[in-house]
Formats: structure tokens, sequence, C-alpha cells
């Protein structure tokens, strides 16, 4: 039986860049064999192709010197908020403010503003007529076939946190200074697919993007549910599920690999997952889901305010890179307003805001390479302001600092 799957083939030094379009449509509503050239050299240029394989087919494939992975479509679906007792319509008090993450991670203290990078985000899309994004150039692209409209608000909230611009007074935005942003709808009402993250990945990247930020999740279940609505016993679809989330962590960990060797550097940035109940009786701790778990990735987890410090949010799961402000953070909301939501995918948007800040430093010091960029995150990264008791895996490097 044929099914979708994703090629990654390595730089093009060894073969044809050429964009192809394959004669052949594949079944079941996937889109045609495509082979998509990301070029920016001929020596850092590398593939992602999307065909409709059997099992004979991918052994094949997968043992060609060029290709990196080779892993079936899965279902990827949203990183939900949390809800919090504060967590809805925030009113902007009068006279202005500062949102308290962007306190948090000293943003507000930065010369810095992200002006010159170019910052993607991949998820629910964005409401471009927000008064937070007057001035910002937008480059948006719908992957799901759905309204290209973000009718849930999850990605203009994530955006308006990276590079949001003040209004009224009230200032929710990391690096206001970005003047380019690449917004991504992967995520509709029925979620999304890898096929269509990694398509959305080879966008940013072919559109400038020096930073992804994304809050998305591998959605286990719904594949194994999808295998045996397809008449597999319950037994077989988990075996062959089990395969398919291995080699699409696989496929990312690739894909971050090859994104980390060219020349213009890009950075990912992922939710680490909001899966853990450290408030629930008994308390349970899950560990970072992918994509985020993948190398190469920055994995985020999120904090929120505990008293004068702040402490690891009781739903973040374990094992992060760094954290990021998480927890009732007040941003953009669909219609024009403002609303407060929680989550490691709102934690997210702040490390992707710092990381632009410390790229505009990184490249006026003519420095700036996806190691020095994701070092600078880390290194920079402290615990000083996180209340004691703190198991150090649930915070990684800790709080992503701004550059002064």
């Amino acid at each position: 039986m044929k099914e979708g799957h994703i090629i990654l083939r390595a730089p093009a030094g060894r073969h044809a860049l050429e964009s192809t379009r394959s004669a052949r449509r594949p079944s079941r509503g996937w889109p045609e064999a495509t082979e998509f050239a990301l070029e920016t050299s001929a020596t850092d240029a590398f593939n992602v192709q999307v065909d409709e394989l059997d099992r004979r087919d991918v052994a094949r494939i997968a043992s060609e010197p060029d290709v990196e992975a080779v892993a079936p479509f899965m279902p990827m679906k949203l990183i939900a908020p949390k809800d919090t007792l504060a967590d809805g319509v925030y009113e902007p008090k009068e006279g202005g403010e500062i949102a308290w993450g962007v306190t948090a991670v000293g943003a507000d203290m930065s010369q810095f503003t992200g002006e010159g990078i170019v910052v993607a985000v991949l998820d629910t899309g964005i409401d471009a007529g927000h008064p937070a994004f007057k001035g910002v150039e937008l480059a948006t692209k719908n992957f799901t076939g759905e309204d290209e409209a973000d009718t849930h608000g999850h990605g203009t909230h994530c955006a308006g946190t990276i590079f949001g611009r003040d209004v009224a007074g009230l200032r929710v935005g990391v690096a206001r200074g970005v003047k380019r942003a690449l917004i991504g709808k992967v995520l509709g009402g029925g979620g999304g697919s890898s096929e269509k993250i990694v398509s959305a990945v080879q966008w940013a990247v072919d559109n400038g993007a020096h930073i992804i930020s994304m809050s998305i999740g591998i959605d286990f279940p719904g594949y194994q549910l999808q295998l045996m609505h397809q008449g597999l016993p319950s037994l077989v679809a988990t075996s062959q599920a089990l395969e398919g989330y291995r080699k699409n962590v696989l496929l990312f960990e690739r894909l971050a690999s090859l994104m980390n060797a060219r020349t213009r550097p890009v950075v990912l940035i992922a939710a680490a997952g909001n899966e853990s109940g450290r408030d629930q009786t008994p308390p349970f701790i899950l560990a970072v889901s992918p994509p985020a778990v993948s190398d190469g990735f920055i994995s985020v987890g999120a904090l929120g305010r505990a008293h004068d410090k702040l402490a690891i949010a009781a739903f973040s799961n374990s094992g992060p890179k760094v954290c990021g402000p998480g927890v009732n953070i007040v941003s953009a909301a669909i219609g024009g307003g403002y609303r407060t939501m929680s989550g490691t995918s709102m934690a997210t948007p702040h490390v992707a805001g710092v990381a632009a800040l410390w790229a505009q430093k990184l490249m006026k010091q003519r420095n700036l390479s996806a190691d020095t960029l994701r070092s600078s995150l880390t290194a920079f990264a402290s615990t000083d302001m996180l209340s004691g008791g703190f198991e150090p895996q649930d915070v990684g490097s800790g709080l992503v600092a701004a550059p002064k």
C-alpha cells in the first residue's frame, strides 16, 4: 500500500538543483509528487521531495547516497494554550505598560530591536489588520487548504509577542524593530501534517528567514487511529505509528542539521509541550515532545511569576534547552484587541524575539551564524530569577536574556 512520504536530500553538490514535478498524481488527496530546491548557494542548497511510496520504494530511496531521511506524513497538532484563571480578554491600563514577559527577558533595556532580521512564524496564521502589526511587511502563505484567516488566534498572539508594535502605550513585542516577517498558516481546524510543516520550513528558508518559531507537536494518537481506520489491527497500527514517529523525529533532526550547515544562518525554535501536570494528584511530568525534542532545535519551556521570582509552569514539559515567560502572557488578539494566554507556545515567541535581538547584535559584529546565535541564547540564559527548589532538567539553561 502506498503512503505519502517526505524525502529529504542532502546539499546539491551531489545532485541536480533544478526543480522537477512528477507526472504521477497520488491518491487520497495528497499533493502531486513535487521536489523543491532550497537554494542559497551551490554548496548549501538542499531538497525536500514529496511523493507516494510503498515499503519497497522507501527502502530503495533510503539507500540513495544523497538521501538524509524518508518519513511518512504524520498528523501534527497545535500545542494548545493552557487555561489559567487570568487568561482571557485583556484591557490595557491607562498611561501605558510593558507586558511582564518583555521585562522579564530584558528586552525593554536592550539597545537592539531585531532590525534587519527576518522571523518566520509557522502557526494558525495572523490577523494582519491588527494595529500591532502596522508597518511590518508580512509575507503570508496558507498551507492548510482552509481559509487563510487566523480563526483561532494562536498565531496572532505569538506574532504579537515576537514583533508586535506598541499600541496606545502597551508594549507586547520583544523585537519590535523586525520589519519583515513570514507567516505560514500550517494549522487549520483539522490540525496539520509533517509534510505541511517541512514544506513551510522550506518556504521560510527560501524567503530569507533567520529564525523560525513554531508551537506544533506530532499527533501520535491521531496517526494511530488513522492507520486503524485504514483497516490495520490495533497492534500493527501502533507498531507502524511508532515507526513513523521515529522517522519523523529523525527527519526533523536531519533537516535542522542541514540548515545548520548553510551559509545563511537559520535557527529553529519550538515549544516543549504542555502535557505535564505538576499540580495534579498524583503529579506527573512528561518529556519534551517532537519536533522540539529533535537535535538542532531550541526547545522552550514556560515560566510563570511566583511573587518576586519565576517558577516553572505546572504544565511545562521537562527537558527544554531554555525557558521563556509563558503564563498569563498579554499579546494581540484577532479582531484588534488583546488577550492573555498561557503555554510553552507563549514562551516560544519570547525566545524567538530574544533570538532576533541577538541576531541583530551578531550581524552588526559580523559574527552571525546558527552556532553563535544558539550559543548566545543558551550561554546568556540564567536561573538567577528562578525561585529555589527547581529541577535543572525542567528549565535547561534557564530564562533567556536579551543582549544589552
